[in-house]
């Protein structure tokens, strides 16, 4: 082990993976740390009411924030893998087809609110938060740092947001501000954010700002393949926030604060995933140009990591959830303890299903992306329909479990072109193949 260890160590490439992923991880559980104690604070301050209303407009707001992305999120790291020589071009062409998002994203969001009953300034905070999806077009700059596995910069500029969000929280908690204010903190996170990023972007990267100008054969061919990410990353808001939305249009603005005080803390662990396959999807799309063994032996234990890290972070939560609940909220959100209970082994199939989003990614299986999160999507919706009348907040847990295992695992009995991943998934749930390793 200790040889195997020093080998690691010695290898160049791994460890430059390995402080990019640390760096990553690093942020990401600063971020976890502060939401403890902050967000916590936050949640217990506002109350399950006035929580859940917080809680609904962020979450009708991500509903139609996906499509500002217009689905180039995530192929965009393995754009700048392949086009590196092309890389100003691609920033400038991305960004204004991101702004074109945005305004699409805008437009619908406005329509859809005159739809809805609007109790007091509901209307009003989704309008201030969905704003602020505006500066998320400069999350390009992320993507570029990702692909050159330069994440510390990126790291940068996370803390230096989350820093100044703490900050300002800390202190509308101790004045004892209104809703509203927390709303705009909200707006302020992504607009120091994208200027951290625009920071770095001239600071340390070695992009030419005199090439920068908009190309449009590469936004056609962007465009030309994203398309079916656009409505799969529809599909995902919807699957990942309607339950929040049902639940506070079926039950109310009470039931839908504790819900989410729940789905907080079991949502927390969402980071894991997504620092490691961010790190790790460079090597995985060069792995893939070597060989289709190392290819498949890379993707083999990624999903063991997802899998079993998921199960051992689930046990002791969903066994102490009551525990849990009592310790970071009120009694008056009791009620989350079995939400906790049920939601947090939906963690099990997320972890699954971001390493096999970027497997399909590399395959070009954009489609499929589509088709199989059309699968977990529509079961939510259904299950969230049937369940929630009757078993309430813990139905829609029900509901999100059911569709995480079908979108990730139960789709690929249905497509032949992925029984072999189906194979390799399941492998990974087997705790003796991975004492035969």
């Amino acid at each position: 082990m200790k040889l195997k260890i020093k080998s690691l160590f010695a290898n160049k490439g791994f460890l430059k993976y390995f402080k990019n992923t640390s760096w990553l991880l690093f942020e990401k559980v600063l971020r976890i740390v502060l939401s403890l104690f902050i967000g916590v604070w936050v949640t217990r301050y506002l109350g399950p009411e006035n929580f859940g209303v917080f809680s609904y407009v962020q979450s009708f707001v991500i509903l139609f924030a996906s499509i500002a992305s217009l689905g180039l999120n995530s192929i965009l790291v393995r754009e700048f893998v392949n086009r590196s020589e092309n890389k100003e071009l691609l920033i400038t062409t991305s960004y204004f087809l991101k702004l074109l998002g945005f305004l699409i994203f805008f437009i619908l969001l406005v329509s859809f609110t005159f739809l809805i009953p609007d109790d007091g300034n509901i209307n009003n905070y989704i309008y201030i938060i969905g704003f602020g999806v505006f500066f998320q077009s400069f999350d390009v700059i992320d993507f570029y740092f990702q692909s050159k596995v330069k994440s510390k910069y990126i790291v940068y500029a996370n803390i230096l947001s989350l820093f100044l969000s703490s900050l300002m929280k800390i202190i509308l908690l101790i004045i004892e501000a209104p809703l509203i204010c927390f709303v705009y903190v909200v707006l302020f996170d992504s607009i120091t954010l994208a200027l951290g990023f625009i920071f770095f972007a001239i600071k340390k990267s070695d992009l030419n700002f005199l090439k920068f100008s908009f190309n449009l054969n590469i936004a056609k061919s962007l465009l030309s393949e994203s398309w079916p990410l656009i409505l799969n990353s529809v599909i995902i808001s919807l699957y990942m926030r309607i339950d929040q939305v049902m639940i506070k249009l079926m039950l109310g603005d009470v039931e839908n604060g504790e819900y989410a005080a729940a789905v907080r803390l079991s949502e927390s662990i969402y980071f894991i995933p997504l620092v490691v396959t961010s790190s790790l999807f460079p090597a995985i799309v060069n792995a893939k140009k070597i060989s289709d063994k190392l290819y498949v032996s890379r993707i083999q234990k990624l999903y063991d990591i997802m899998v079993w890290g998921a199960i051992l972070i689930a046990l002791p939560i969903s066994f102490f959830s009551e525990e849990i609940i009592l310790l970071f909220f009120k009694e008056e959100f009791s009620n989350a303890s079995r939400v906790l209970e049920i939601h947090v082994w939906s963690g099990v199939f997320v972890f699954l299903g971001v390493a096999y989003g970027k497997y399909l990614i590399v395959e070009g299986y954009t489609l499929k992306v589509l088709y199989k999160t059309l699968l977990g999507g529509s079961i939510n919706v259904i299950a969230n329909y049937c369940l929630i009348p009757s078993y309430g907040i813990s139905g829609a847990a029900i509901a999100t479990f059911a569709s995480q295992l079908s979108a990730n695992y139960l789709y690929d009995f249905f497509d032949k072109d992925l029984r072999e991943q189906l194979k390799i998934k399941t492998k990974s749930f087997l705790p003796l193949h991975l004492f035969k390793r």
